[in-house]
Order: structure tokens, then sequence, then C-alpha cells
């Protein structure tokens, strides 16, 4: 495997615009961040060919039952398992669609597990665990391109077939080799030199909102900008749920309440009901044979 100094490494550079930084006065001090923040999105905005082309092929695999995992250390892997988590409550997917693996384990969301990051062989053992096939989707998630536990986890997946996919924060790095579809985002040195929680973490938050926000949008989740599929399982979301179904129908409160009550709280029945003027079970059929697309159950005959 090859190494790189990390002397090497745009993310642990010394940004020249902030070697003052405990001299400024604090409206300076975040000034400062926030102009760095603002170069962070045309650093993703260059990778976008990337990021869409990993989208379709990401949701072409889970289409077929594939899993999406992702895979990380520290503030990576952290992330992965946020973004892994708020997709049940976002898109009524089901806990084991989208998965979060981190260097050392749930323990490692909290508090650092020393030397987990370092071995490949750690992510080998909990991918092996999670029964890995070729169907599913492996997100290697490295700030610096160079974590053994993600190169690990990239190069287990390619042994099963499975589609391997990178994000990374430095050129040229091994992570992104090992990657069938590598996605870097050059988001430069940090303010706070070698702190890829800041700019980097940034970075990594938007591309893995994008992919699994891109993949179930392709799954049919969302009709319009609306999210259809959500779990209505608190009052906030029971809510949201009553004016996504006004929002899409054009309907009254009350009438989404009812639509919600006679379709056993299934948004989607909800508008199809609305809009074609049929019964629950008919717009669940409609719902069925179109593969789960509110835009396609409306435009059927």
């Amino acid at each position: 495997m090859h190494r790189i100094d990390l002397s090497q490494l745009t993310t642990e550079a010394r940004n020249p615009r902030t070697q003052e930084l405990d001299a400024l006065s604090t409206l300076d001090l975040v000034t400062a961040m926030n102009d760095e923040d603002r170069r962070v999105a045309d650093a993703v905005r260059d990778e976008l060919p990337r990021i869409a082309a990993a989208i379709d092929a990401i949701a072409a695999r889970m289409h077929k039952g594939g899993r999406l995992i992702y895979c990380g250390a520290g503030t990576s892997g952290r992330l992965g398992v946020l973004d892994a988590a708020e997709c049940p409550p976002t898109f009524s997917s089901d806990p084991a669609q989208v998965i979060g693996l981190i260097a050392g384990g749930p323990t490692a969301i909290l508090k650092a597990v020393e030397g987990a990051e370092d071995s490949p062989a750690l992510a080998a053992s909990d991918l092996l665990a999670l029964g890995l096939t070729h169907k599913d989707i492996v997100v290697g998630i490295a700030a610096s391109g160079r974590t053994p536990y993600v190169l690990g986890a990239l190069q287990a997946a390619r042994v099963v077939g499975a589609l391997t996919v990178a994000v990374v924060c430095n050129r040229g790095s091994d992570v992104a080799a090992a990657a069938a579809l590598p996605i870097e985002v050059v988001s430069g040195p940090e303010v706070l030199t070698g702190s890829t929680r800041l700019k980097a973490g940034t970075a990594t938050k938007l591309v893995l909102n994008m992919l699994s926000t891109g993949a179930f949008v392709r799954l049919h989740k969302v009709y319009g900008n609306l999210m259809v599929d959500l779990q209505a399982s608190n009052d906030k979301l029971k809510a949201r749920a009553v004016r996504i179904v006004e929002q899409a129908t054009q309907c009254d409160a009350n009438t989404a309440k009812e639509l919600l009550a006679r379709c056993d709280a299934e948004v989607k029945a909800a508008i199809v009901v609305h809009k074609k003027q049929v019964a629950p079970h008919v717009a669940r059929t409609l719902l069925f044979t179109h593969d789960g697309s509110v835009r396609a159950a409306l435009a059927a005959p």
C-alpha cells in the first residue's frame, strides 16, 4: 500500500489566510471561518459529474436489493453513521438499507477508539459480519484518502464484487485509487491546521447528503420536492405528513387528515387517492405497478 506523507496532503497544509487566527477578534475569526466555508461549495461543484454518476450507480444497485454501506473512521465515520441514521425517518427506508460503519464500532461515535482506523482487517471483519454481497455498495469516506480501515473496506468490497465509491478531500489518494467511482473534493487547507472536522467535514456532509438524497429520489421516495415516503412516527412528522398532502393536492388540512386516515397514514396513497379520485386499494395498486412512483401513478390511465 502506497503511503502518503502528511506534508503532501492538502488537508494537512497550513492555510495562509488564517495564520494569525489566535490574534483575531472573535468577529474576524468567525468571518475567516465563514469565508473558508464558502470555498467548500465550489469544491463540491467541481465534482458534481462524478457525484451524479455515483448516485445513478448506487440507485441501480439499491433497486435490485443492494445496501448502501458507509465506512469511515473518526469524523468521516461519524458523518456516515449520521447520514445512514437519517434515512429511515426521511424516506421510510429499512434501517438495514443504508448502514454506517465506523472504525471501532458504536463506541467510536462518541469517543475515539485508539488504533481502530489503522486496521484494514477490522473493516473486512465488519463487512463480513454484515454479509456483504455483490449487490451492495460500499462508500469509503476518508478526508486524507489514506485511512487503512477505509482501504480495507474497499478492498473487501472489491473481492465480492460490490460497487465501490470513495469520498476523499485530497487528490491522487490510495482510497480514491481503490474505488471504482472516486469523488475527490479538494476543500483545501483547514482554518485550524489539520482539523478535518471543519471544511473537509462540511464537504463530506454535502456529498453524503447528495448521495443518499439523490439515490432515494431515483427510487421514487420523493414527489416534486416533497418527501412522500416519510414515517410519521411522532407529532412533528404527523403534522408534516398532513402538510405534504396539502401541498401535493392543494387541499385543506382537514381533507388531508381525512385522506391520511383512509390510507393508513400512507402519504403516497393519500395523494393518489385525491388526485385520481380512486379508492385507497386502487391507489396502492397503481403505486405498486409503477414502482412506487407517485408521478407515474398519477400519469397512468
